[in-house]
């Protein structure tokens, strides 16, 4: 069944925001402008948008992460580097990385200069009442050159997906931890451990989160997901889409069958390469 163009453009843009999170430039560029090896850069990188935020405002917006482990990396960035200087840091590694990953005679293709066009005109399209993390990535100057600006369109639509998918977890009652377990267990995401392990979730939590879950009946005693698990999380995945729906809708179908077609390339290519690995996922 061919998808529609809406959800091929963001499988398509997806990865192209996705790859900071795995590239080791991201890294480099972070200690480099004064941060700690490790988390940090993650967790100052994607909320300096927000400005000097404190821990809560980010453990509420990334929603699945303990608290505690994002209270260990801020504010105490902010004394290393300020949010500028780190989201000038996050745009040099994707610089760098896109231009591995692609090769700068493909960035200079003019096919990324028109995919940057659209979707930039779908990230303005975007609307953003309760969709804090969307809305500082939207208010951030669009740079330059044509690669860069596509990624920071793909940011603003990734961001906006997030926040509504954010929505839809909290219309089903899940917290944190829980959204966490359900989704490991459709086995169509982050394998268990791997997430238990990086959002730092002792075992403990994490199984008392599952013994949570099959009290609602959402879990059976495998840990594996119910029918009403299921459909649950069949809802929120629907809810997500229909949510996130809007920019894609306002841009067209003309043009979004033409941003599918140029980024569906990009994408192909820096996977291929490489840029986000496929150990994490089931």
């Amino acid at each position: 069944m061919t998808l529609p163009a809406s959800k091929r453009c963001f499988r398509a843009l997806n990865p192209l925001h996705t790859l900071i999170y795995f590239v080791p430039e991201a890294e480099e560029e972070y200690t480099a402008a004064g941060l700690r090896p490790g988390r940090m850069g993650y967790f100052a990188s994607r909320s300096a948008a927000l400005g000097a935020v404190g821990p809560g405002p980010v453990a509420a917006t990334f929603f699945n992460f303990k608290p505690a482990l994002v209270a260990r990396h801020l504010p105490r960035a902010w004394t290393l580097a300020t949010p500028e200087q780190v989201l000038a840091a996050r745009l040099r590694a994707v610089d760098r990385a896109l231009t591995r990953l692609l090769g700068a005679e493909a960035l200079a293709d003019p096919a990324v200069a028109e995919a940057a066009e659209l979707a930039g005109a779908a990230a303005a399209a975007c609307t953003f009442e309760g969709r804090p993390l969307a809305a500082a990535h939207a208010e951030l100057p669009v740079p330059e050159p044509a690669h860069l600006a596509l990624w920071h369109a793909a940011t603003v639509l990734r961001e906006h997906r997030g926040d509504g998918h954010l929505a839809a977890l909290m219309t089903a009652e899940l917290d944190g931890l829980e959204a966490l377990v359900t989704h490991t267990a459709t086995g169509k995401g982050f394998k268990a451990e791997f997430a238990r392990v990086s959002r730092d979730w002792s075992q403990e939590e994490w199984d008392a989160a599952v013994e949570r879950l099959r009290a609602r009946g959402l879990l059976d005693r495998e840990g594996a997901l119910t029918e009403a698990g299921t459909e649950l999380r069949r809802g929120i995945e629907r809810q997500t889409a229909r949510l996130a729906a809007g920019p894609y809708e306002r841009l067209g179908e003309k043009d979004l069958e033409r941003l599918a077609e140029l980024t569906a390339p990009l994408a192909t290519a820096v996977l291929a390469n490489g840029a986000i690995p496929s150990g994490p996922f089931a």
